[in-house]
């Protein structure tokens, strides 16, 4: 039986309004397929437009931290083994966000504001690519004084891993800073997650300010852009991972361990200075429906693994395995129970 609270996420909890569109409609608002990226005002009109104009639009429940939790959480399949940080609206998106997270077995702890809506992401499919357009709007107005809250931090001290997803450095790097002191003086285990390369640019600072207290860090083959944040002068995936691997740690007591997926091809992980890969499990290009949600699954499917103390490599194996699932699914949505077979058989 998996300890209740033993996972805990703080991110931004956001409703994905999806659609199958061109490379045109990219064009239209400077999107790129494969990418993420906040509104600014040139997007703001997609929303509605979306919502109104395209046929077999899906709502589906997201925010990279969230799904990730979702993830685990229908792993584990203990009800509240999982814990979510996040800042939503009392509004009908809320409610649906809400909802689901309960009915998944998440325990969510929301703080709410009547400043801004739940917030929102495009997700404009063209054929098997992505592109995300994050309004966070409610999102944005999580604060620091949620902790202050005694039942929230008796969360944060129940919790024996903490995940991050990189976007909050974008709204409260101090929550995440404090959370992250707490894990290092309790010697707990702390997980971040690269998320966008816009990130590694525009965030450097606290991304930077961050990486001494995580234990794992998670990227994709993007991860050639944080080459500036760790002054490196080359673009190759394995040299920056090596050097965020190498990092300066609070935390002495394990290493870290970077884990760089790579779409089709073998991900690359790093620990102890050694660099491992470890190949996919193949899909076929007809069975694809979208990437979206899949590098949240692989996470997430790391993460149940992991709390359980399973080695790195049955980590990897369920991670590859929820990621899989995913492709063949619109957004990340999971199918009632997982039959995840276990690298021992067991």
């Amino acid at each position: 039986m998996t300890q209740k609270g033993i996972l805990l996420g703080y991110g931004n909890p956001l409703l994905d309004i999806s659609v199958q569109a061109d490379k045109e409609y990219l064009k239209k608002y400077d999107l790129q397929a494969n990418n993420a990226i906040l509104a600014d005002e040139k997007h703001r009109p997609m929303y509605k437009e979306m919502a109104e104009t395209f046929k077999d639009v899906e709502y589906v429940p997201g925010g990279a931290t969230l799904n990730a939790i979702r993830v685990a959480q229908w792993l584990l399949g203990e009800p509240g083994a999982t814990t979510f940080f996040g800042c939503i609206a009392h509004d009908k998106f809320g409610d649906i966000l809400t909802n689901a997270a309960l009915a998944a077995g998440v325990n969510v702890k929301f703080q709410y504001t009547d400043k801004e809506p739940t917030g929102t992401c495009a997700v404009v499919c063209t054929n098997k690519d992505r592109s995300l357009v994050a309004n966070l709007a409610a999102a944005n107005c999580f604060t620091e004084d949620h902790l202050d809250n005694p039942d929230n931090w008796a969360a944060v001290e129940s919790a024996q891993f903490i995940y991050f997803a990189g976007f909050p450095l974008t709204v409260c790097p101090s929550a995440m800073l404090r959370m992250a002191k707490h894990a290092a003086e309790k010697n707990k285990v702390v997980i971040m997650n690269m998320s966008a390369p816009f990130l590694c640019s525009f965030f450097k600072e606290p991304m930077l300010q961050m990486l001494p207290y995580v234990d794992y860090w998670f990227g994709n083959e993007s991860v050639s852009s944080c080459s500036n944040m760790t002054s490196l002068k080359t673009t190759d995936v394995k040299e920056v991972a090596v050097k965020i691997a190498s990092w300066e740690k609070v935390n002495k007591l394990r290493p870290r361990t970077v884990v760089i997926t790579q779409g089709c091809q073998p991900s690359i992980v790093v620990t102890d200075g050694k660099v491992t890969e470890y190949p996919v499990i193949p899909v076929n290009e007809e069975d694809i429906v979208d990437s979206n949600g899949a590098g949240d699954a692989f996470v997430g499917g790391f993460l149940a693994q992991l709390v359980q103390g399973r080695s790195l490599e049955e980590s990897i194996h369920c991670a590859n395995y929820v990621a899989n699932i995913i492709m063949k699914r619109t957004g990340c949505t999971l199918p009632e129970k997982p039959d995840y077979k276990p690298l021992n058989g067991s």
